[in-house]
């Protein structure tokens, strides 16, 4: 088996910094009413710029696709090329399209010649997925590197006009129609960007990070569905979908909006990632006090305090001047956010050689969570 080691890391984030006043006029406005759950959201996240794939006109300006395009682009220089290529895996919540595959349209936009491509499902761990995916590939040798992403373009899922069929609808029913808490929660949580890493088996760059382990967990056997879209939540839980609604409802109930149970997720996603934490833990032998640096991936500062506590409370605490998060800037990138935290932590030169790193994503759709431990070379 091969040593694994992350050479390079880019990324891309779509036009300029969009302020929490601005974001409305972004997104949109629905009913001409301002949301009434936009300043509370925005007060428990604390998360004051990210960035949108939306041009001043209100126009896209960039597909996911082109997101992920343009951080592989990046990536890349003279000494090692698009066409050096081996392997592209890209993460993502939100692809442009069903079918063909996120990575696949990503190949097509690169046109960086024959590679093996592969596209993991999912929502925020589809980003450590990929990596997993890439990790494995060079560490058995069957590549001898891999390019891997995550990214989201979230805003086109955001946008008012995702909402005005069932607002019109709503508005048949009721005098003064609003949009379910479930659904206006998730617009002023998500941003659009990416990010890609580099991945050889050799100790290459300026201060390559080795891939010690990865792991994973999943508790969707025991809970039930938490962020969804393209279906709609029963009273059983169960989640029904969109297929099995007729074409003219997928509007009237905003069946493509992506959507979180709130409820659901402040009660179990931190119990259940301390959990999958103190299992890795185990697994591996580690200690806290073995992590220089935590890099949790979490939605909103709100959770913050509270993955903190129930660290202490279950005996796993690692000290607050070892975590690092940059989300108040960039915003919740879903599946990207992993790639942009560590590229801003390796830019900013507080690394040293020795460092022990520990990536941490939950996901929130069914509870999984994904982890990564990097040696700094």
């Amino acid at each position: 088996m091969k040593d694994v080691y992350i050479t390079r890391i880019s990324k891309f984030l779509p036009n300029h910094p969009v302020s929490n006043e601005e974001m409305e006029s972004k997104l949109g406005i629905l009913n001409g009413k301002a949301s009434k759950g936009r300043r509370i959201v925005l007060r428990n996240n604390k998360i004051t710029t990210r960035y949108y794939a939306i041009n001043e006109k209100g126009e896209m300006t960039h597909n996911n696709a082109e997101l992920t395009k343009e951080a592989v682009v990046n990536l890349c220089d003279t000494d090692f090329k698009l066409e050096n290529i081996e392997l592209l895996s890209c993460g993502t919540t939100s692809p442009d399209q069903l079918i063909p595959s996120h990575a696949s349209m990503v190949h097509g936009a690169l046109k960086n010649g024959n590679l093996e491509v592969n596209s993991p499902s999912g929502a925020c761990c589809s980003g450590m997925n990929a990596l997993k995916y890439g990790f494995m590939s060079v560490k058995s040798e069957q590549t001898n590197n891999a390019v891997c992403t995550g990214s989201e373009r979230s805003s086109s899922w955001l946008m008012s006009s995702t909402y005005e069929e069932e607002i019109n609808h709503l508005k048949s029913l009721e005098s003064d129609p609003i949009l379910a808490f479930e659904k206006d929660f998730l617009r002023w949580m998500l941003s659009d960007g990416a990010g890609a890493f580099l991945l050889e088996n050799e100790p290459k760059g300026k201060q390559p990070l080795k891939i010690e382990w990865m792991e994973g967990y999943s508790y969707a056997f025991e809970m039930e569905t938490c962020m969804y879209a393209g279906g709609d939540k029963q009273e059983d839980g169960r989640l029904k979908s969109w297929t099995d609604y007729p074409s003219a409802e997928w509007s009237t109930k905003s069946l493509f909006a992506v959507k979180q149970d709130v409820k659901l997720l402040s009660e179990n996603i931190l119990v259940k990632g301390v959990d999958s934490f103190k299992k890795l833990l185990k697994k591996h032998d580690l200690k806290p006090s073995e992590i220089d640096y935590y890099l949790p991936h979490i939605s909103s500062y709100y959770f913050k305090e509270r993955l903190y506590q129930e660290m202490v409370d279950q005996g796993v605490e690692i000290p607050w001047e070892n975590w690092f998060m940059n989300l108040s800037k960039v915003g919740n990138v879903g599946a990207g956010s992993i790639y942009l935290m560590l590229e801003e932590l390796v830019a900013s030169g507080k690394l040293k050689k020795g460092n022990k790193i520990l990536l941490s994503v939950p996901e929130s759709a069914r509870f999984s969570f994904a982890y990564a431990y990097l040696t700094v070379c």
